[in-house]
C-alpha cells in the first residue's frame, strides 16, 4: 500500500480515533485552541475585524464510545462587537466497523464539500478562509445531517461521499420571513482520488456538486424591489453571503517532502474552484429567457464563481512561509437588475512554528474590489497566533 494512502487512512482513522492514545468513554481526548490576533483593518466579507480580537477558540472532547461508535464535540468561542459568542460547531458519532470500506456519520460536523472546508480552521496557513470560502460558504460549511462515504479497495486512494443536511446556513435571504424553506435543504456528493510521486510527493484532486434547495432569491411580488442575499454578505456570520442552486467545486492538492518526511521541510501548492449557478428567483428566468429572444438589455449573469491558489513552504522545522491569491466574482441586486462585482486578495504569511502545539503568525493581505458593496481598496497586517493545549488529532491530508 503506498505511503499517500496510507497517510489519508491514517487521517481517517485520527479523526475517527485518537491522536497519540485510544480515547474510551473513561479517558477521552480533551483539547482547546487559543486563537488571538491584532489586524491593522476590517476584512471583507466576515473576515476578522480591526483592532485586537478572539478568532476561533476552540474547546473539543472525543472518545471511543465503544467497539462500534465514535464520539465528537467541539464548541467554539468568539469575540465579535464587544460581545463572546459561543458556538457549537461538531457533535457527531460516527461508525468505526462497517464493512466493506463503509463509514456513517450523524449529527453535527464539517461537510467535505472541498478541500478546505472540513479541516479546523487553526490548521490553516492563513489567518483566514479565502474569500471564496467566506462568500460561499460562511468560512467553513457546518450543519445537522448525515454523512454516508466508501473507501474503495484500490492501490490509488478513491473515497466517494453523500451528505444531507438541515441546510439553514445556506438559505437565500427572506426579508420578509413568509418562505416555506425545505428542511433538508442542502445534499453535497464528492469524491477524492490520490497517491503518490515516488517517495518525496503526492497528490490529491477533488470533485464535489452541491444541490441547495433554498439557494434561490426569494420571489417578489411585481412592483417590488429585488433584494440580494448581500445585505448579510459584510456581517459578522458563519452563514453563506451568495447562495445558488447549484454549486460545483474542483480542488487539488500537492505535497513534496525529502523522502517523505515532513517535520523539517516541506511544500504544499493547492488550488480550488467554485461557480455557484441559479441564484435568481425563477420569474427572473422567465424574464431574461423573454429578453433574449426580444435581443433587449439581460438582467446579468445567472452564476457566481471564485477560486484560489496557495503555495506554503516550510524551510526549516520553525519556519514557514506562504503565498495565496484568489478572486471572487459575484453579482449584485440593484433595484430590477444585476450588477457585476469583483474581490481580489493577495496574502503572504510568515508562520513561526516553535512545536506543533504553537503558532505565530505575521501576514499581509492586499484586497482590492471593483464595484464590490461596501468594499474599498486596502493593505492589512494580521499578527495572530494559535496555540493547542491537550492531546489534538492530527490534521487531514
Amino acid at each position: 500500500m503506498n505511503t499517500f494512502r496510507l497517510s489519508v487512512l491514517a487521517s481517517a482513522v485520527i479523526s475517527a480515533a485518537a491522536a497519540a492514545e485510544t480515547p474510551t468513554l473513561g479517558n477521552p481526548a480533551i483539547s482547546a485552541v487559543l486563537d488571538g490576533y491584532y489586524q491593522s483593518g476590517d476584512r471583507a466579507l466576515g473576515g476578522r475585524e480591526e483592532g485586537f480580537g478572539l478568532g476561533e477558540s476552540e474547546l473539543a472532547i472525543s472518545a471511543n464510545i465503544d467497539d462500534l461508535f465514535y464520539g465528537k464535540l467541539t464548541t467554539v468561542i468568539e469575540a465579535h462587537d464587544g460581545e463572546t459568542e459561543l458556538e457549537l460547531e461538531e457533535a457527531f458519532i460516527q461508525t468505526l466497523a462497517l464493512p466493506g470500506g463503509l463509514s456513517v456519520r450523524a449529527g453535527r460536523f464539517l461537510s467535505d464539500v472541498g478541500y478546505l472546508n472540513n479541516q479546523h480552521l487553526h490548521s490553516d496557513a492563513f489567518a483566514g478562509r479565502p474569500a471564496v470560502y467566506r462568500a460561499f460558504l460562511g468560512s467553513h460549511y457546518f450543519d445537522d445531517g448525515l454523512r454516508l462515504s466508501w473507501v474503495a479497495p484500490t492501490d490509488l486512494y478513491w473515497t466517494f461521499g453523500v451528505e444531507g443536511f438541515k441546510g439553514d446556513k445556506m438559505r437565500a435571504e427572506d426579508e420578509h420571513g413568509e418562505r416555506e424553506f425545505d428542511t433538508v435543504g442542502v445534499y453535497n456528493a464528492f469524491t477524492k482520488l490520490g497517491g503518490d510521486i515516488g517517495d518525496n510527493s503526492s497528490w490529491q484532486l477533488g470533485l464535489a456538486y452541491m444541490k441547495n434547495q433554498n439557494g434561490r432569491l426569494t420571489p417578489h411580488e411585481e412592483g417590488e424591489e429585488v433584494h440580494a442575499e448581500d445585505e448579510h454578505a459584510h456581517d459578522h456570520s458563519h452563514s453563506a453571503a451568495y447562495t445558488g442552486e447549484n454549486t460545483y467545486v474542483a480542488d487539488f492538492v500537492y505535497k513534496w517532502a525529502p523522502n517523505g518526511n515532513y517535520k523539517y521541510q516541506h511544500l504544499t501548492l493547492s488550488g480550488e474552484f467554485f461557480r455557484v449557478n441559479d441564484f435568481k428567483a425563477p420569474e427572473l428566468h422567465e424574464e431574461e429567457h423573454e429578453e433574449e429572444e426580444g435581443h433587449e438589455h439581460a438582467h446579468g449573469k445567472d452564476y457566481h464563481q471564485g477560486w484560489y491558489l496557495s503555495g506554503v513552504y516550510q524551510f526549516s522545522p520553525s519556519w514557514s512561509a506562504g503565498l495565496r491569491y484568489g478572486e471572487l466574482d459575484t453579482q449584485l441586486a440593484h433595484d430590477d437588475h444585476f450588477d457585476a462585482q469583483k474581490l481580489k486578495e493577495t496574502e503572504v504569511s510568515l508562520n513561526w512554528h516553535h512545536s506543533h502545539f504553537s503558532t505565530v503568525r505575521l501576514q499581509y493581505t492586499r484586497q482590492e474590489g471593483t464595484n464590490f458593496d461596501g468594499i474599498s481598496d486596502d493593505n492589512l497586517f494580521t499578527l495572530q497566533y494559535v496555540m493547542t493545549l491537550g492531546a489534538h488529532g492530527a490534521h487531514q491530508f
